[in-house]
């Protein structure tokens, strides 16, 4: 392998590089990772197991060996740096926030939800409330394992490493759709309704002068007069509707 060195501040926390075993200790051991001095603790040597910690760095690790580690820390000042054989997570546990938005992959159903690997430590939970805006019986009907979801941070608990996710809180809230043909058809209803109504109280009118006319005097003249009057009342209707 090669140990060419790599500048100090071109080393960056999560940044994958090439090691050579130098020492082995029961506290850990030492590295040559990026041409610099690397210190691999105990707590950070992957014996196969995550939950059970490596008791001899022995039983792991010899002089010489090679292997691919990962950067927690970079001390520019003494150009050494401080690794670990664990692949650390996509998403670092204390970047995030209620509100950020991730795409997951459903990694275990159970009856109260479904739990998402957005790249952090642990997967979070989106209970059945909050798999959609409809009613969710059990989680398998809307998801099955493998899928792949869009989900939003709605509550953290960084004592518990505990994350609550939602799918309902990205689904698009669906706007009402307005007929507006059935506004027109109705506006044009009231127009046309509201035609022989004025028509009628014209012509009430009307027959109500001419009745008058005649109770007043019995001559044919009055009459002619009031269906002259009846016409004109009539005319002057329809032309303000037509207006």
């Amino acid at each position: 392998m090669s140990e060419e060195k790599i500048p100090i501040s071109e080393i960056e926390p999560k940044q994958k590089l090439e090691a050579v075993v130098k020492k082995v200790d029961l506290m850990g051991a030492l590295l040559f990772a990026g041409g610099h001095p690397a210190l691999l603790h105990i707590s950070q040597v992957d014996g196969g197991s995550k939950k059970k910690q490596v008791e001899n760095v022995s039983d792991v690790l010899t002089v010489g060996q090679e292997l691919p580690v990962w950067v927690l820390e970079v001390d520019t000042e003494k150009e050494s740096l401080l690794v670990s054989m664990f692949k650390p997570p996509a998403v670092d546990w204390n970047e995030i926030t209620t509100g950020d938005v991730f795409q997951g992959t459903v990694v275990r159903l159970k009856k109260y939800g479904a739990f998402i690997d957005i790249g952090a430590e642990r997967p979070g939970l989106v209970h059945v409330s909050e798999m959609s805006t409809d009613y969710v019986e059990h989680p398998k009907d809307v998801v099955s394992r493998g899928d792949q979801v869009e989900v939003q941070v709605i509550g953290l608990d960084r004592e518990k490493n505990q994350i609550d996710l939602s799918m309902k809180a990205l689904q698009a809230e669906e706007e009402p759709q307005v007929d507006y043909r059935y506004e027109e058809e109705d506006e044009d209803r009231s127009d046309e309704e509201s035609l022989p109504t004025a028509m009628a109280v014209a012509m009430q009118r009307a027959l109500n002068q001419s009745n008058e006319g005649k109770e007043r005097s019995g001559k044919d003249k009055n009459s002619k007069k009031s269906r002259q009057e009846l016409d004109d009342l009539l005319r002057q209707t329809l032309e303000r509707h037509k207006s």
